[in-house]
């Protein structure tokens, strides 16, 4: 069997899209290893339309009873080892293997695969990786209860992190490697009237961390001056940003040098006819769950289009 569509990742790209896909009749299948995507690990969310507040855990949940609801729509929960092109004529045939052995063939694909936290790549983080270096704030606050942490990052994520710690470590540091934070003010302005915040870094660069067993402290560089100090601390949460998860489609579809999926913005399509995408998985310029979601339906209706073209 050849399914109209498949779909590859359960947040807010393949939810959106899953739901389009179904609602147009489409014979779809979605395959992802978990729902919610990279909102899953946030406790408080406050900007997903029609909720003024949810966390990533109940998000991800409306997003599989909204998947499941969609009749005659497929899901497959398993991971997405390969992705083919198996036929040129008459129109293009692509091929989906899963980690779990499972191979299934369709006329379109609908990437929503999303990214990951990137890393510092510096001396000590691998080493002290769950031993003080940590990449969710939500996730392990608690675990630094008491204790001197600091934040990589000036966006939002990192702001959210900082607020995130605050209710549990006894001092709070944020490095930020411009002179100016990229986040909301409001978040920016929340977390400088803490008592337990003690400050922002500009221009500043973690060049290594160190410690014995556990994490115990990291050097820094100002990027100005070039001056290097050091800074005792028993947490490093790193927040700067993410990195498509594309590496198994850039054979397939151009990318740019960071490795976004080059889109069509107008209707999700990417350089390889029958390939569509959204979400934090292409050059789309805002990473945001409701943008993502509507770029899907973009490409869910785009995808729709482009069968019907096909069978004339």
């Amino acid at each position: 069997m050849i399914y109209d569509t498949i779909i590859i990742g359960g947040g807010p790209t393949g939810t959106s899209a899953s739901i389009y896909a179904a609602r147009k009749q489409l014979k779809a299948i979605l395959i992802t290893d978990s729902f919610g995507g990279q909102s899953v690990v946030s406790n408080d969310i406050d900007n997903w339309i029609g909720d003024i507040r949810i966390s990533g855990f109940d998000l991800a949940q409306k997003f599989e009873a909204h998947i499941k609801a969609q009749p005659g729509l497929e899901t497959l929960v398993d991971r997405v080892a390969k992705i083919d092109q198996v036929s040129e004529t008459p129109y293009p045939i692509y091929e989906v293997t899963t980690e779990g052995g499972k191979t299934f063939q369709t006329k379109t694909l609908i990437l929503g695969m999303g990214a990951h936290r990137r890393k510092l790549d510096i001396p000590g983080e691998a080493e002290f990786s769950a031993k003080g270096v940590a990449y969710c704030a939500t996730c392990d606050a608690p675990f630094f209860e008491g204790q001197k942490v600091a934040v990589v990052g000036g966006g939002n994520a990192g702001l959210e992190s900082a607020l995130d710690l605050l209710a549990y470590a006894s001092e709070v540091y944020l490095l930020n490697r411009s002179d100016e934070l990229k986040g909301d003010p409001q978040t920016a302005e929340k977390i400088q009237k803490h008592p337990n915040f003690k400050g922002i870094l500009y221009n500043t660069v973690v060049t290594d961390i160190f410690g014995g067993k556990l994490m115990t402290g990291i050097h820094y560089q100002n990027l100005k001056t070039q001056e290097i100090n050091e800074l005792a601390i028993t947490g490093l949460f790193i927040e700067i940003g993410s990195l498509p998860n594309s590496d198994m489609v850039k054979h397939l579809v151009d990318t740019n040098q960071i490795g976004e999926i080059i889109i069509d913005h107008k209707y999700s399509t990417t350089s390889r006819a029958g390939i569509f995408a959204a979400g934090d998985i292409t050059d789309e310029a805002y990473k945001q769950n409701n943008i993502s979601a509507g770029d899907a339906v973009k490409a869910a209706l785009s995808a729709y289009n482009y069968i019907h073209k096909l069978e004339g």
